[in-house]
């Protein structure tokens, strides 16, 4: 698998447990709802800024999002 697509499933994952829909998400992350639905889906990449401030927002670490095992 992609390590975008396990990165898309990483943030998913993650934002489900913190109980987070994707408006939310996009919203605090100044994004829109579709573009966050297509980086969980492996469609889309973030830039390293967002991404760092998603880990903020979902209150982990950056390695968390990037652990592919």
């Amino acid at each position: 698998m992609p390590r975008v697509k396990k990165l898309g499933l990483n943030i998913k994952k993650y934002r489900e447990a913190k109980k987070i829909s994707q408006e939310v998400l996009a919203e605090k992350l100044d994004l829109t709802k579709e573009y966050i639905c297509r980086v969980e889906r492996g469609q889309k990449y973030m830039s390293l800024r967002k991404l760092f401030e998603l880990a903020d927002v979902l209150e982990i670490g950056f390695n968390q999002l990037m652990d592919f095992q």
